[in-house]
């Protein structure tokens, strides 16, 4: 009987350094995979503000096209030309209620 409880004694010491061992490899790989995704997180939002930056310079080079008289790009001219009328139209208007 005493011998069966030493045994079972045993036996659970052992199980918990096998899980204390576990839980130090759970803690450390998930140290790593933290560390991992950061430098991730990193590298996407550089590449995500590379992208917005090229986007803008294809949107100017087009731009810049209509400008020059290229034909593909008249109607995106005549869009920002409107859009341009219309923030000035929205200045006016507030000089105007602002009693400028």
């Amino acid at each position: 009987m005493l011998q069966d409880l030493e045994n079972n004694l045993s036996e659970l010491e052992k199980k918990i350094l096998n899980l204390h061992k576990n839980h130090q490899n759970l803690t450390e790989r998930f140290s790593e995979l933290n560390t991992e995704h950061e430098e991730l997180k990193k590298k996407y939002d550089e590449e995500r503000k590379k992208n917005q930056v090229l986007a803008e310079e294809q949107k100017n080079i087009k731009l810049y096209s209509a400008i020059s008289g290229n034909p593909e790009h008249n109607r995106l001219m005549k869009n920002h030309i409107n859009r341009l009328v219309k923030e000035i139209d929205f200045c006016i208007a507030q000089l105007q209620n602002s009693g400028l």
